[in-house]
């Protein structure tokens, strides 16, 4: 009689239990962060950037001229993250703040051209990290992957 209490006792939790490893935003969190740490060896180890500085001088790059809000929501980061890499790239001299004419409280930022340099010389090492990372998969991988992706972006777009 335990044990059949004990068994039921053990199916109920299981069928309440959720496996972190096997959910699917776990996952493609946990992926993500794996991919973003490997890149983030080369990019830290040509130019001492964090994660929170490459994003931010990427986005810049791809941009140009834009607010640390801008930026935060392009790149999904929290606005104090936003601020210490914008902070550390304008010490470096790689980004320039300027205030905006018709809202003092708004400052526009930029690459200056040594910023402009490294985000050029990292642009072909990111693509090459990328298609590195494809060149790992056959071709139906890659293809699950793209529309697997898409389908992703289409779901979450509609909100």
């Amino acid at each position: 009689m335990d044990d059949l209490k004990e068994t039921r006792a053990a199916a109920a939790q299981t069928a309440t239990a959720l496996a972190l490893e096997g959910f699917l935003p776990y996952r493609l969190n946990h992926l993500a962060d794996a991919v973003s740490r490997e890149f983030q060896k080369i990019y830290k180890q040509r130019h001492g950037l964090t994660r929170p500085e490459w994003r931010t001088l990427a986005t810049l790059g791809q941009f140009g001229t834009m607010t640390a809000t801008a930026i935060g929501e392009h790149s999904s980061m929290h606005k104090t993250k936003v601020s210490r890499a914008v902070a550390e790239l304008e010490r470096r001299k790689w980004l320039q703040r300027t205030s905006d004419p018709n809202d003092r409280r708004v400052e526009r930022l930029v690459l200056t051209r040594a910023g402009d340099k490294v985000y050029r010389e990292l642009v072909p090492v990111a693509k090459g990290f990328e298609a590195a990372v494809f060149n790992k998969m056959n071709e139906a991988e890659k293809a699950a992957v793209v529309t697997g992706l898409a389908a992703l972006e289409r779901a979450f777009a509609r909100k």
